[in-house]
């Protein structure tokens, strides 16, 4: 039925068509003295009137398509996974601001891996040296922030883009909102990383972590419209495997001297929850971003780094000075196996590090989301356990080296994704530029 419905409406429009045709050629002939042999077929200047009418019909027929197609590449690229690769306006050729975009990057994933790989050995070896305040170790974590104010007075003298300018700015009670409650996620999720820290070995550590990024993919599918590919489902797959396998590691002292197999399970279930904490945090700083801010600035990275971790941070002293732990600082530090000078560097390079890996994560899930952040995170997740080998003696026994080698198989199938992802964008603007453009 609809089949018929479309040729009537059809037939309609085009013998409206020939019917507007014959009046204009009536009219031509009647003002010209034009006539034609109604036997012989049609004369030439009925001839040049069929032809302007298809030529101009295809001219149509082409800006219509090239609508189309334009509006199918805004829809998908305002996508909200997509939002923070496709904002980026700017006067500069297309070529120069992708150059510019995977330099940006390449920066932030350096920051991610060398600050994420020596935060954990300076962590874990503030544990293993002597330390054994679990609220000090999460109060380095956050109270570092002062060392980004110069890059926030930076970004504050650079004139804002037309494009910025002329975005609304979000409420100053929307954006307390925002830093508040994420700074109380962040400061529960740092707590929890350091009770895991305190009990378990780096090797395995680190390889439970690498379940955040699964926990990343579960939230940003509500929160950020993330699609399921074949490739990420077999990569949660795969990160899930790999952490379930620790839970059969019989290896629960290695590197970790006196820790009973109770404080091993609390380690284990502390690091699980701050995984699945993670990943929420970096889900609803993205939907912020792509909601909230909108703007895309270096200063609104700053801006989101800073607050939630002014919020984080005053969360932890009180819970410092309210457990009790700050009486013990001074005995914890003349303590220290390397002495106290060590014991301060220790912490302040912890507290330092800590800040380089947040302008990386948060900058990755500014440019490009929450997943690629916590997929660059998880990439460097088998550095420290290699590292830590070395430097604390900890065993690489078959089972980890199993949960290892599955880790980086997950990390494989994700990144796979996501360069058939890019190559599929690259293809359809080849396509979309390449396009005969319409005569005037």
């Amino acid at each position: 039925m609809l089949v018929v419905a479309d040729l009537i409406h059809a037939f309609c429009v085009l013998r409206g068509l020939l019917g507007k045709g014959v009046d204009l050629l009536k009219q031509c002939r009647e003002k010209n003295g034009w006539h034609w042999d109604v036997a012989g077929g049609a004369s030439t200047a009925t001839l040049s009137f069929l032809g302007f009418c298809t030529a101009f019909d295809m001219r149509e027929a082409q800006e219509v398509q090239l609508h189309i197609m334009d509006q199918e590449a805004k829809d998908q690229t305002n996508s909200p996974q997509h939002t923070g690769i496709t904002n980026q306006c700017s006067t500069a050729p297309p070529q120069t601001r992708s150059y510019r975009r995977w330099i940006r990057i390449s920066v932030y994933t350096v920051f991610l891996l060398v600050g994420q790989t020596v935060a954990l050995l300076l962590g874990r070896l503030y544990f293993v040296k002597g330390g054994n305040s679990k609220w000090m170790a999460t109060l380095v974590q956050l109270a570092g922030f002062p060392v980004l104010i110069p890059f926030y007075l930076i970004s504050t003298t650079k004139k804002p883009r037309t494009d910025d300018s002329q975005i609304k700015s979000p409420s100053i009670k929307t954006l307390a909102l925002v830093y508040v409650s994420i700074g109380l996620l962040v400061a529960a999720d740092c707590f929890l990383y350091s009770v895991g820290l305190q009990y378990l070995p780096v090797s395995t550590y680190t390889l439970i972590c690498a379940s955040q990024l699964a926990f990343n993919s579960l939230f940003s599918f509500f929160l950020n419209a993330q699609k399921f590919t074949p490739f990420i489902i077999n990569s949660l797959v795969l990160l899930t495997i790999s952490s379930i396998l620790l839970v059969f590691n019989n290896e629960s002292s290695d590197g970790t001297a006196g820790v009973s197999r109770a404080k091993y399970a609390i380690g284990f279930t502390c690091t699980v929850a701050a995984s699945a904490g993670y990943g929420l945090v970096l889900s609803l700083t993205q939907l912020c971003f792509n909601k909230v801010m909108k703007r895309q600035t270096f200063k609104v990275v700053v801006d989101m780094i800073i607050y939630q971790q002014i919020v984080a941070t005053s969360v932890i002293v009180v819970g410092l000075f309210a457990s009790g732990d700050w009486k013990g600082l001074t005995g914890e530090m003349d303590g220290f196996e390397m002495g106290k000078v060590s014991y301060v560097m220790n912490l302040v390079g912890t507290a330092i590090s800590w800040q380089a890996f947040a302008i990386g994560c948060v900058g990755l899930v500014f440019d490009v989301s929450s997943l690629f952040s916590n997929a660059i995170s998880v990439l460097g997740l088998p550095i420290a356990p290699v590292l830590a080998v070395f430097v604390f003696n900890d065993k690489m026994g078959g089972v980890k080296a199993i949960s290892m080698v599955l880790a980086i198989w997950g990390f494989i199938s994700y990144a796979y994704h996501h360069y058939l992802e890019d190559r599929t964008k690259k293809r359809y603007a080849d396509e979309v530029s390449k396009a005969p453009i319409p005569e005037t």
